[in-house]
């Protein structure tokens, strides 16, 4: 072979070796940082949503947030119109110090009258039931969400 071909075969291993090295670093800062998102703000010619009046709490709706597997089983959370963040970040609603979580993992948020649950780009992903969570999805009473080794209950 000649030298020209060596040459460029060792530049090609080196750029392949700094993409992942790149690749790399990036998963490892968005596991500890979240991704990143655009602000939620008013966009230009929008107006901005007037609040709904808080809707009394229905017979079927679910009013509690209940842990039933995982460290922190027996942990329950009101639920009120907020939404509940779940992961390993300090300023999550539900901190899960699991190995499997995210800093930022899953979202559970209301949506006319229905808890929907969302993925946060979590490595690992998230469960409802048995079934990945790849959308914004809703969400039963009683039917398990699974995030790392914590399993988590929306309940009257």
């Amino acid at each position: 072979m000649s030298e020209l071909t060596l040459l460029l075969i060792r530049l090609a291993f080196l750029a392949v070796l700094w993409f992942f090295v790149i690749a790399a670093v990036g998963v490892i800062r968005t596991d500890l940082f979240g991704s990143r998102t655009a602000p939620a703000g008013p966009r230009k010619g929008i107006k901005p949503a007037k609040p709904a009046a808080k809707p009394k709490n229905k017979k079927g709706e679910p009013r509690q947030l209940v842990v039933t597997g995982g460290p922190l089983q027996g942990t329950t959370i009101n639920l009120t119109e907020t939404p509940i963040t779940i992961g390993r970040a300090n300023d999550a609603t539900l901190v899960v110090s699991d190995d499997y979580a995210s800093s930022r993992h899953a979202r559970l948020f209301p949506q006319d009258g229905q808890w929907i649950v969302e993925d946060l780009g979590s490595t690992n992903g998230t469960y409802l039931d048995r079934s990945k969570v790849t959308r914004p999805t809703p969400v039963p009473l009683g039917v398990p969400i699974r995030v790392g080794k914590t399993v988590i209950e929306l309940r009257k």
